[in-house]
């Protein structure tokens, strides 16, 4: 059938209807949630605090810098002396070393998380450098999906030993242009996270301490008579450093209140110590009454520790009694926003390249790679392939049940397809326990142990076909983590969403809806890409930009550009593309990646193509080869083409492999990739650039050479 334009797509009234539903009974607390998740989402590593202080100075008046990094703010006067603290720094790496290849090794500052898997949840993620220039995105080093049998025997948990930080730089030069140098701090990048009553992220529950004291402190809490200092700590981390500082300058307070990391169950208690390096001095306040205020989280200490919002507002409750049990409860206040990144800053552009064609080439990446497409749940990413072609191309566009959309064009012969897959590697729901606990079935070969306590996104689309959502509606929620591992491949993952499992059919949720991770799609250095799922929106958005540059009228042949669905975990789209042409094709092209061993991880004995150096000839495979005669005819193409390329052999099947039973010959047009099936994948530009004049050069050459 022919595919309609996105204006006659409309979402199934059932759907609409429990979404609907969902976001109304959220609306009320939706600015508490956003204003605690704010909190989460502000970057204060150990030893800078500055970076989230200064802000807060600016945007909220009276209060002050202490010597040690803190901030105070002082209400009233005299006594009784009271002190109120937060552990305002996050947990955090600094850069150890710069590689001679551009890469950078991190270590923790202070002893950081006691979760298990906290170094493992930062490996295959992106990571914010934090410069002195501003924030700049890289991704961390992961085994290549595709290589997993090479990594088969790698059971030990990820250390801070083991991460490895690229930022697309292929010196040491490189990565001083980017403004990085040793020592800069460097944590997790994730957005302000909430979903149903919860919010999550690192720290999470210290972080919703600092906006208790803020509130309060805002709206002029005090006891009956006397004053109370509220103080942001810096270097909790340490072991509350930044409290002793203040403690050892001022007063000796007759009551201490301090607000500490989240734990299992509510903390509300006196006690004689902190446990910490300060309790000397605390020591020597005899008259000091000291109360510990904990909130209860989930998933203590893991990467999306999680706060439910009556959790935090009993915090706020305990603080304002413990402060002056008559007073009224505040209003939250949001955190000040900090700059995001500075990755997409024109000057990091390289030299001597056509900028404006790359940036064509990164804003459609942007689009693409941001929108969640696991198999069977391609619709948005097909919806914005249609509206992206010509007319002339729309024109002939069809659709089969499945999804997978094609065009011919071209005089009437044997057939030469292109094909790119349009989903990627992810999860469905597979069942749904009474809790609301959501068990997952893996769809194609995800590196598990990066979703595992991971943000998550479930795309809301219960279709399995053509007539699936150009723009799915979606929840938030978290990919949960193992409190005890035992080692690092977990033996299943499952998600969180907040809501129970009547409340999840509410809102819509049914068995195979598919679920990833939160996507961000991010430049890194002069001309590298990074984002989750290029395998393979790098492959559709290089077929459709060949598209552009198509003329039918200049062919002698017959053309198909096809984007199929479900490739990941069984060509299954493929497959019905190949029953439906393959006694036609004369030969196939795959637009995949080609997984390249260029990483810190992999050997180079095989499969090695550095990024930048041209798209790839892909010439063998685990599933089949291009044959010595097309392989050279291929070259020639290339060469006399001009374009710079490379050969090798590589590891996992493409779409094409299913047309070979028909007698076509199947041969990969691919870029080099780094780090496949996982939240890290990195393109070069430049690559992307040159095989889209591959696909062109291939697509006009004659059949017969």
């Amino acid at each position: 059938m022919k595919i309609r334009s996105s204006e006659t797509w409309s979402i199934p009234a059932a759907l609409l209807t429990g979404f609907l539903l969902l976001a109304s009974s959220a609306h009320a607390q939706n600015s508490d949630l956003d204003a605690l998740s704010s909190w989460i989402a502000l970057d204060a590593p150990t030893g800078h605090e500055h970076l989230a202080t200064d802000l807060i100075e600016e945007e909220f008046s009276g209060w002050d810098r202490e010597r040690n990094g803190s901030l105070s703010k002082t209400i009233g006067s005299g006594e009784p002396w009271r002190v109120v603290a937060c552990a305002l720094d996050s947990y955090s790496y600094a850069v150890s070393q710069i590689t001679e290849d551009g890469y950078l090794r991190l270590h923790r500052i202070g002893r950081g998380s006691g979760h298990p898997l906290w170094d493992q949840s930062h490996e295959g993620q992106q990571l914010r450098v934090l410069t002195r220039g501003g924030p700049v995105v890289g991704v961390s080093a992961v085994a290549n999906g595709h290589f997993a049998a090479q990594h088969r025997l790698e059971t030990a948990i990820t250390t801070e030993n083991d991460l490895w930080l690229d930022v697309g730089a292929e010196s040491a030069e490189d990565v001083a242009t980017l403004g990085i140098s040793l020592l800069d701090p460097v944590l997790r990048h994730i957005p302000a996270w909430s979903y149903a009553n919860e919010v999550a992220g690192p720290r999470a529950g210290a972080r919703v301490g600092c906006a208790a004291v803020l509130a309060a402190a805002e709206a002029g809490l005090n006891g009956d008579s006397g004053s109370t200092k509220y103080v942001l700590s810096t270097q909790q981390n340490f072991g509350w450093l930044g409290l002793g500082g203040t403690l050892s300058s001022d007063m000796r307070p007759q009551q201490l209140i301090v607000l500490a990391p989240g734990q299992n169950d509510f903390q509300n208690e006196e006690v004689d110590r902190l446990g910490a390096r300060v309790d000397d001095l605390l020591s020597q306040f005899t008259r000091t009454n000291i109360r510990v205020l904990a909130p209860k989280v989930s998933g203590r200490d893991a990467l999306m520790e999680r706060v439910e919002l009556d959790d935090a507002e009993e915090l706020l409750a305990a603080l304002v009694a413990s402060i002056n049990p008559q007073a009224g409860i505040p209003d939250w206040q949001s955190a000040p926003t900090q700059l995001e990144v500075l990755n997409d800053d024109a000057d990091r552009w390289g030299q001597g390249q056509n900028i404006s064609y790359l940036m064509e080439i990164e804003g459609l990446l942007d689009q693409v790679a941001e929108k969640s497409a696991v198999p069977g749940h391609e619709g948005p990413v097909r919806n914005i392939i249609y509206n992206a072609m010509p007319d002339w191309a729309q024109d002939l566009a069809q659709v089969d049940d499945l999804g997978n959309m094609w065009l011919e064009f071209g005089p009437v012969s044997e057939l030469t397809v292109f094909i790119a897959h349009m989903d990627e590697v992810g999860y469905w729901v597979e069942s749904i326990d009474e809790d609301g606990i959501v068990n997952l079935q893996r769809r194609g070969g995800v590196v598990t142990t990066a979703w595992e306590g991971q943000p998550a996104v479930l795309q809301l689309d219960p279709n399995l076909n053509s007539e699936s959502l150009p723009e799915s509606p979606s929840l938030r929620g978290v990919f949960l983590s193992r409190e005890r591992p035992a080692e690092k491949q977990p033996d299943s993952v499952r998600a969180w969403f907040g809501m129970n499992r009547q409340q999840l059919a509410a809102a819509g949720v049914v068995p195979e809806m598919g679920l990833t991770l939160h996507k961000e799609g991010h430049r890194m250095g002069a001309y590298r890409y990074a984002a989750r799922s290029l395998d393979d929106r790098v492959g559709t958005t290089s077929l459709l930009m060949a598209l552009h540059e198509m003329d039918p009228a200049q062919l002698d042949h017959r053309v198909v550009f096809a984007w199929s669905v479900r490739e990941e975990g069984g060509l299954v789209g493929a497959a019905a593309l190949a029953k439906r042409l393959g006694q036609r094709t004369r030969r196939v092209y795959s637009i995949d990646t080609f997984v390249s061993s260029q990483t810190p991880l992999e050997s180079p004995h095989f499969a090695f193509a550095p990024l930048g150096s041209g798209p790839v000839l892909r010439s063998v495979e685990s599933a089949g080869m291009a044959t010595p005669s097309e392989l050279d005819r291929n070259r020639r193409i290339a060469e006399e083409a001009g374009i710079d390329f490379q050969i090798g052999l590589t590891q996992g099947s493409t779409d094409g492999t299913t047309f070979t039973p028909y007698g076509a010959p199947n041969a990969g047009l691919s870029w080099p990739g780094r780090y496949s099936h996982s939240p890290a994948e990195i393109a070069d530009l430049r690559d992307v650039a040159q095989l889209i004049e591959l696909i062109k050069a291939m697509a006009e050459a004659p059949l017969e050479l």
